[in-house]
């Protein structure tokens, strides 16, 4: 068996997705975008915005436009996704309609301001009518948290099957306390210390793991000094239990990946518990006068994991491991 079958059994692994995640709104940088990904590999997810990156009076040709991109010859690898408007929106449904077109090439659609879990359950709906009218079923959905209503209701729509992330948006969550969090808790430090800031990145990551979903950070404003936003973004994997993270700059994304990506040290440690687990058909092992079992064996399985999706080389044990056929492959 893979080890994934054995490890968790009766449950539904985690979902895994590249730990950047890179908005681009304007033709211009949505092209630029797309030619990093070329080069780099799908080591990062490209978001196309429609919400903030048409033009007024533009929105649905900027949307036609997006949808072309998505169905060209250039997405190599299906890992683009959409922001449409918001379900409050007149554009959200026209959004909608458009980008499904491009369903079978379409990586998620990511969904503003929801309003709690209704709105979000009203924008499924919609996103599946018009994607399986283009051959697609189970299209994944990105919900923005960053209402209040969203936020007490974290939990409940990072329940819903076919939401696969939340994504922290901190300045429309500051800017909806109308003034009563500082603009300083919109950028480091204040976003780490403030209580009420603190209290929002907590509940959707833990609402995310509670539900095997991407709890996904919100974005670093500066975008000429990479050491703030590699630290924003080590703060939020380390502190704060994020998986995922935004990028508005293309020299965000290196940074970001790095501090997402374990380290070489954690991926051998990982390998070689992991192959005595095997060894003694994944029952309980001690190494280096520690004990593990299969909790910890998940935990390091998916360190793994996160390896191989941030491009990280791999030991040959590693590799190997990731690597076993699983039952449904080699019962065939």
């Amino acid at each position: 068996m893979h080890p994934s079958e054995v490890l968790f059994q009766g449950k539904r692994q985690p979902l895994l997705l590249a730990a950047c995640d890179h908005y681009a709104g304007s033709e211009k940088l949505m092209r630029k975008s797309i030619a990093l990904q070329q080069e780099l590999g799908p080591l990062f997810d490209i978001t196309f915005d429609c919400e903030d990156g048409a033009s007024a009076g533009n929105e649905e040709a900027h949307a036609l436009m997006i949808a072309g991109l998505l169905a060209s010859d250039d997405n190599q690898f299906n890992r683009i996704g959409v922001r449409v408007h918001d379900v409050d929106s007149p554009f959200f449904a026209r959004d909608v309609e458009i980008i499904c077109s491009a369903a079978s090439r379409l990586a998620y659609i990511a969904v503003p301001k929801v309003a709690g879990v209704q709105d979000a359950m009203l924008a499924i709906d919609l996103i599946n009518l018009h994607a399986r009218r283009a051959g697609r079923d189970n299209l994944p959905v990105h919900i923005l948290i960053e209402t209040h209503g969203a936020l007490r209701d974290a939990y409940a729509i990072a329940a819903l099957p076919q939401v696969e992330c939340l994504s922290f948006g901190i300045m429309d969550f500051v800017s909806a306390h109308y003034g009563a969090i500082p603009a300083a808790a919109m950028r480091t430090p204040g976003q780490f210390t403030h209580p009420l800031v603190v209290r929002a990145k907590l509940e959707v990551a833990a609402a995310c793991h509670a539900h095997g979903k991407v709890p996904s950070h919100n974005v670093t404003t500066d975008v000429r000094d990479s050491a703030v936003v590699a630290n924003d973004a080590q703060r939020a994997t380390a502190e704060f239990g994020y998986t995922r993270m935004w990028s508005i700059h293309p020299d965000q994304i290196k940074p970001i990946i790095k501090a997402f990506t374990p380290r070489l040290s954690e991926v051998n440690e990982a390998s070689n518990i992991l192959n005595e687990a095997l060894r003694a058909n994944w029952g309980p092992i001690a190494q280096n006068g520690r004990l593990h079992d299969r909790a910890s064996y998940r935990y390091y399985w998916t360190v793994l994991q996160r390896a191989k999706l941030a491009g990280l080389g791999l030991p040959e044990a590693a590799a190997a491991l990731l690597n076993t056929p699983s039952s449904s492959t080699t019962e065939n």
